[in-house]
């Protein structure tokens, strides 16, 4: 049978969502194509629709503009013309204008899918051409022979055309529709003319012409890229959305799993606990023979071996509650005053047969007149038990182990446990930190062990607002450093005298 690992499950599901992504925007690449090819424009099918509104948005809004601006120029031609051909010119620009205005409000009524782009860009630009021919018939309206009028008609021809050039950025082929009629006007005017002064002011024309071209292609350029920069805030929008939703299922369901690992280890803890509790007290039983000797030496060997291995796995299980607690957050602490010192003393103790039996001399430096520190007894014991414990197991016979207690630089405390072993590779320092982690040493070595004890260690000290800090050097030996914050120390109060 084939053994599939957890970290092929991860790559497989890497390549899955790498060949997704790769999907989506090769679907996205051909869709924006065909919608290039299906335009006349070149562009997105959307943004020829984006830029047809802005259009007549644009001219909606410059409507009362561009009325008020043809009245005022048509009362001033009343200066140099006969007031019918003034009044004839108004009412043509007038008239041209307020159609132009209401098929803008028809396009703009339309819904956005049903609506017939090209065709409406046709009926716009006819408007605009009709629209600019009406303005630029304003140069038949003014005597030709009197300098100010003629003055007077180039400015405002060149002031429409520049209004012209704004509001029909977006539709190309409308600002030329819109051009062609002011340039005509403009060239009518001033090319018959052979003066030095008037071959100047068509030069001028010609300049303002070319300049109204360019603007309006680094305008509809800009209208483009403003459209298409919403479009693609509109799919981050879209895309951070599907995100979101996707994060708050994976969060959900990271719940539900982490409540039922909760619910599985509390059930399973009471259902193992009770027959390894049996399994420990009989074996004791038997091993020490407290009803009489066995009638075959090899059944209290027997013995032995049953109660050290069902105690190696109670201590395993609430290893794992342990664990779980920590990384649940649900380990609750008893803080009281305590010693550091006396703790880590204990926890000597208890592991001094250990260090015996494998001839290890525990050297303990402790500075003077430490304070309590204000934490959960318990913890520190296991903190101190696992550190011991971790040391003796890969400290080789005859080793030393040097255990230090005293002030941190901050004014905090710290317990160090240092051993003369083989030492951790520098590339291992995050495995051994790791649930379950064990370094290529402890395999070597085959020493036992889950690899549990520093990950309960720097869940225990962080959970105190402290840290946890490994130093090693291979064949030199390790040094681990749980630091206690300075909130932790107590201070140490007066005496409090009597009043006699």
């Amino acid at each position: 049978m084939q053994h599939v690992s957890a970290e092929d499950v991860q790559q497989k599901q890497e390549l899955q969502d790498r060949l997704k992504r790769q999907r989506n925007a090769l679907q996205a690449t051909v869709r924006n194509t065909r919608e290039k090819l299906s335009s006349s424009a070149g562009i997105n099918v959307a943004y020829d629709y984006e830029l047809t509104r802005l259009f007549a948005q644009s001219r909606v809004s410059a409507s009362v503009a561009i009325g008020l601006y043809s009245q005022a120029i048509g009362l001033a031609l009343l200066v140099w013309s006969q007031p019918l051909y003034a009044a004839i010119w108004a009412a043509c620009s007038l008239g041209l204008g307020t159609a132009y205005l209401f098929a803008c409000r028809k396009f703009l009524r339309i819904a956005p899918g049903t609506a017939n782009v090209e065709r409406w860009k046709n009926v716009f630009t006819t408007l605009e051409f009709l629209f600019s021919a009406s303005w630029a018939c304003l140069v038949l309206v003014y005597p030709s022979d009197m300098p100010e009028a003629i003055m007077f008609g180039t400015y405002a021809l060149i002031l429409f055309g520049a209004m012209t050039v704004v509001l029909a950025s977006s539709i190309p082929k409308a600002i030329y529709a819109a051009l062609l009629p002011i340039s005509c006007g403009l060239f009518y005017t001033f090319l018959p003319q052979s003066t030095v002064y008037g071959q100047t002011l068509s030069l001028m024309t010609m300049g303002a012409v070319l300049f109204f071209v360019l603007l309006a292609n680094r305008l509809y350029a800009s209208a483009v890229e403003t459209i298409s920069f919403r479009a693609e805030k509109d799919v981050l929008i879209s895309e951070l959305e599907q995100a979101t939703a996707v994060s708050q299922e994976a969060r959900r369901r990271a719940e539900e799993a982490n409540l039922a690992k909760s619910r599985f280890l509390a059930t399973m803890s009471h259902e193992l606990r009770t027959p390894l509790n049996a399994i420990l007290g009989f074996s004791e039983v038997m091993k020490n023979e407290l009803f009489g000797p066995h009638s075959f030496p090899q059944y209290r060997d027997y013995s032995t071996d049953i109660h050290e291995s069902g105690d190696h796995l109670l201590k395993l299980i609430n290893e794992i509650l342990d664990l779980s607690r920590i990384e649940a957050g649900r380990y609750e602490l008893k803080e009281e005053a305590v010693r550091l010192a006396e703790i880590t003393e204990e926890a000597r103790h208890m592991l001094a047969l250990r260090a015996r039996n494998k001839n290890i001399k525990i050297i303990e430096v402790i500075e003077e007149k430490l304070p309590r520190i204000w934490a959960d007894e318990r913890a520190l014991r296991q903190i101190a038990l696992n550190l011991l414990a971790n040391a003796i197991k890969f400290t080789p016979p005859d080793g030393e182990i040097t255990v230090k207690i005293g002030w941190t630089a901050s004014g905090g405390q710290y317990l160090s446990v240092k051993d003369n072993g083989q030492g951790i590779p520098e590339d291992e320092m995050e495995i051994v930190l790791s649930s379950f982690g064990r370094g290529s040493m402890a395999l070597k070595t085959a020493e036992q062990g889950s690899g549990l004890g520093l990950p309960i260690v720097k869940g225990l000290a962080e959970i105190h607002g402290g840290s946890l800090k490994l130093r090693s050097t291979v064949n030199v030996g390790t040094e681990a450093i749980v630091a206690f914050p300075p909130e932790r120390v107590m201070e140490v109060l007066a005496p409090v005298r009597s009043a006699a």
